[in-house]
């Protein structure tokens, strides 16, 4: 066992790595310092110990540092574990339980949904949303969840134009301004709602999973019958109920990822 006075080094070293991983590009060693509030001498030295592991590189000639290849290997190796999706598949099955719904766990790759686990409920019904699917991100619950707690920017970026709006029915934002609003008005709720969106007859709620630096990670999502003739908005029906079971199990993979939970949903009306 390594002295406990090497904790405190480890912390930041893994600081150091964080920082690095948060940022587009490579990095000054005096960036580094300032982010960390570290003294230069200190920061020098961690990137120095970080460099011959193989998890920083040093770029001499922009006198920048950036991710090496072990942190890469790293990043690889947690992949092949599958940890969030071991992690959720117990809280998806009691959230199934609970709802007696369809229960999803899903990321954002690139701007699509990709579905990486599923929970049917003992009578389950016929869905486009299985394991390795991709759809619209714009379109989904799910998608919308993580979408609406990205930089405005970020989100500008994954639907650079028109053609970026794919349709699946006539429903759902089809363009950035209409995705914007509708972001906003889920961010304000607390959760995202499509009815008809994807499939007609089918409507999901959805919540995000928040990692360690508060960004969204994944997003937990219920799906159910439901046909709504009008626009969502005048069928007036968010399932409240139901958005509250799904943060239930939102926060508590949160929890387990090392994130913090988002609070209360507001006072059903």
């Amino acid at each position: 066992m390594g002295d406990s006075s090497d904790v405190p080094a480890l912390r930041r070293g893994l600081a150091v790595l964080r920082v690095l991983a948060s940022h587009a590009g490579p990095m000054t060693a005096v960036a580094v310092a300032r982010e960390l509030d570290l003294p230069r001498s200190t920061t020098y030295h961690l990137l120095s110990e970080l460099e011959a592991a193989g998890f920083v590189v040093h770029l001499p000639a922009e006198r920048r540092y950036g991710l090496g290849i072990a942190a890469f290997e790293l990043g690889s190796a947690y992949l092949r574990h599958e940890p969030l999706e071991r992690l959720a598949a117990p809280l998806l099955r009691r959230l199934v339980d609970q709802t007696g719904h369809n229960a999803h766990l899903g990321v954002l790759h690139g701007n699509e949904s990709l579905y990486l686990l599923k929970e049917r409920p003992a009578k389950p019904e016929t869905l486009v949303t299985d394991v390795g699917v991709r759809l619209p991100a714009q379109l989904t619950a799910s998608g919308r969840a993580i979408l609406a707690n990205l930089p405005t920017p970020q989100v500008r970026a994954l639907f650079p134009r028109a053609s970026s709006f794919v349709r699946r029915t006539d429903r759902g934002p089809r363009n950035l301004v209409l995705l914007r609003a509708t972001l906003s008005a889920e961010s304000q709720r607390g959760w995202a709602v499509e009815d008809g969106h994807v499939t007609p007859g089918f409507a999901s709620v959805a919540l995000p999973v928040f990692d360690h630096g508060d960004r969204p990670l994944a997003a937990i999502s219920v799906t159910f019958r439901h046909i709504c003739l009008d626009e969502p908005r005048e069928c007036g029906l968010t399932w409240p109920e139901l958005a509250e079971k799904v943060q239930e199990t939102a926060n508590e993979l949160t929890r387990q990822v090392g994130g913090r939970p988002s609070p209360p949903l507001p006072p059903r009306r």
